[in-house]
């Protein structure tokens, strides 16, 4: 298994600096104490996919009879979509509708909690991440790679915290123009690695492609 692509791969999707913007505007009438604890069970909520998904994803693929090959060409696929959204300078998981905007502003204003949903899923995490845990999962030949593709959770779980904790100071410094800038420049190298994804699923299933090569 490659050691750092699951890594950039994983900043690249989840990528809390996107969310900046969401996560002000959801928690606007939060107390700083309220917003913190929103911050954290967020980032603890995004490692917990992560985990999972790393953990049990090959499983419940072998349940289904879903070959790795075949999972690989749809995780690109789905990666591929997510960094357009990105390259329009859209959240990786989601493009989130004024009518889901709304619902949410409602349920922050009754006191509900928003850190899992949305903020956590769909916004951070969504199928495009769990499709790539399992991807790199798969290329695991030990236990010490498959416990270090979980210590990237706790990479991006803390990365999601710090951030929001830090959000408009943020939001200050970068602006809306800054994020977007930064958005689509994670979005490109999404793009790029889920066309590797695609290529090494597509030479799997189709191994004269590879010889051709």
């Amino acid at each position: 298994m490659d050691l750092i692509k699951p890594l950039i791969t994983l900043l690249a999707i989840v990528n809390p600096l996107a969310i900046v913007p969401f996560f002000i505007h959801y928690t606007q009438e939060y107390t700083s104490r309220q917003r913190r604890h929103t911050a954290w069970v967020s980032a603890f909520s995004a490692f917990v996919v992560i985990a999972v998904s790393a953990l049990l994803g090959l499983q419940l693929l072998s349940f289904f009879g879903i070959s790795i090959a075949s999972f690989q060409v749809g995780g690109g696929m789905l990666l591929l979509i997510s960094s357009l959204n990105m390259l329009n300078a859209q959240p990786a998981e989601a493009k989130t509708s004024k009518e889901e905007i709304r619902a949410t502003e409602v349920k922050a204003s009754l006191g509900a909690s928003i850190a899992v949903v949305p903020l956590t899923i769909p916004l951070l995490t969504g199928p495009a991440t769990m499709s790539t845990m399992v991807i790199y999962a798969e290329k695991t030949q030990h236990l010490w790679e498959l416990a270090l593709l979980v210590g990237y959770g706790v990479i991006i779980g803390l990365a999601t915290g710090v951030t929001f904790s830090l959000a408009e100071p943020i939001a200050r410094v970068l602006g809306k123009t800054g994020i977007n800038v930064m958005t689509r420049l994670m979005g490109l190298i999404l793009a790029a690695l889920a066309v590797e994804v695609m290529a090494d699923g597509l030479g799997k299933l189709f191994p004269i492609l590879g010889r051709a090569g």
